[in-house]
């Protein structure tokens, strides 16, 4: 009897007084290995779940002292039990605030936008106010304007919202993300084949001086800017048109291109590939027509007199060469006009063709890589290449304004009538 009731007998605790200072928390606070104390008071039915409580706590108490404060972080749960992260890092439900480099870069995209809407915007009311620029070139010029304009104003703005968003999902629903996308492809190839028009353009000025004249500039002008705004369309909406896959990814929530590998091939070559290919032939081209029409007029100041003896008839051609050029001192002639109207005209469009080259070639080779090999950069990479092409638009402008002197003029003129 007395061996029933000693093996039933569960010690009491000590009171919180009786512990000895000297001895140690985890050493005072650990029960023995075969017996757990219940406090006074209680029933000793409830001594199983008071052993429970008590070897949760010290398990719990021994890893926060061994792991430190900065392992376990407190974070409020639905229930209303309090909960821990590990490495303290956020709960999914809340989002991190922005950093400053965040809202900096934040900053520089919104004033981008600005820029590049307003900048074009101005472009294109100077082309439309000014008489003397209501010709050729200047209508393919007002093309690239409004193509810039709308990617500043439409395509930017809801990009950067989908950046602000966590984990860049697309929060504008199904509909608006087909819009967004569609007017993303169109504007961008639109403002693409324009550089290529405008290059286009040049090359025939250069070297069809005679046959091309404003007659036919105006015909070939409308032609390209028809065949230009057309096809940007059709690479536009052939994935809503023909089904050729799907932009939005409702269980993602996200909005892209389509990934389509053979839409993929179709829509990069397309908006870019064949551009290219066309710019830097044309290019090549005016480069060396350039060439060869100023060597040319070098060469008509060459034929010497017919007295001139053998001997020295290299020395004086080389001074005949070298006294042609300072006379540009003087009053130039029509011809020589001309000749710095075009040398001007090769310069703009080989730095409007490297702009365009280096702004878009990064981001059409990740968009043609990347489906081909079912494969994708990190979405930091897709946000730089992507906002990198569309600072072409805002370069576009910039260009055109530097070397042509009538836009500054034109651009006095139209603030000082304004005031």
């Amino acid at each position: 009897m007395r061996d029933q009731s000693r093996a039933n007998w569960t010690p009491l605790c000590p009171p919180h007084h009786a512990r000895p200072p000297s001895t140690p928390l985890l050493a005072a606070s650990t029960p023995s290995p075969g017996r757990a104390c219940v406090p006074a008071g209680e029933p000793g039915s409830r001594a199983p779940r008071a052993m429970e409580a008590a070897n949760l706590s010290v398990a719990s108490t021994g890893v926060a002292l061994r792991l430190g404060p900065a392992a376990f972080s407190s974070s409020p749960h639905p229930s209303g039990v309090v909960g821990s992260t590990p490495g303290g890092a956020a709960p999914p439900g809340r989002e991190p605030p922005f950093s400053v480099f965040s809202m900096l870069v934040v900053t520089l995209l919104v004033l981008l936008i600005a820029a590049t809407f307003l900048w074009n915007l101005l472009v294109l009311v100077t082309i439309l106010r000014v008489r003397a620029f209501h010709r050729v070139p200047h209508n393919l010029v007002a093309s690239t304007a409004v193509s810039d304009m709308l990617v500043a104003a439409l395509v930017m703005p809801l990009s950067l919202v989908s950046e602000l968003s966590a984990g860049r999902r697309w929060l504008l629903g199904r509909r608006l993300c087909h819009v967004w996308v569609s007017f993303d492809v169109m504007c961008c190839t639109a403002s693409i084949w324009n550089v290529a028009a405008i290059a286009l353009d040049r090359y025939w000025t250069i070297t069809r001086h005679l046959q091309y004249t404003l007659r036919a500039r105006r015909r070939a002008s409308v032609l390209m800017i028809a065949l230009t705004w057309a096809l940007s369309a059709l690479i536009a909406l052939a994935p809503l048109l023909f089904g050729w896959g799907e932009a939005y990814d409702a269980r993602l929530q996200r909005c892209q291109v389509s990934q389509e590998p053979s839409y993929a091939v179709f829509s990069t070559c397309g908006a870019f590939y064949l551009p290219l290919g066309v710019v830097l032939f044309v290019y090549w081209k005016i480069y060396k027509a350039a060439k060869f029409r100023f060597g040319r007029r070098c060469r008509a100041v060459l034929p010497l007199p017919s007295t001139a003896q053998g001997k020295e008839a290299p020395q004086e051609a080389e001074m005949v060469c070298t006294a042609h050029r300072p006379a540009a001192a003087f009053p130039p002639s029509r011809a020589s006009w001309q000749e710095q109207k075009e040398k001007r005209a090769a310069v703009m469009v080989g730095i409007l063709i490297g702009v365009f080259v280096l702004c878009w070639t990064p981001f059409f080779l990740a968009e043609l890589i990347g489906p081909l090999c079912a494969c994708s950069l990190p979405p930091v990479w897709k946000s730089v290449f992507l906002w990198l092409g569309y600072s072409n638009s805002f370069f576009n402008p910039l260009i055109y304004t530097a070397f042509n002197k009538n836009y500054n003029s034109a651009f006095k003129s139209l603030f000082t009538k304004q005031r």
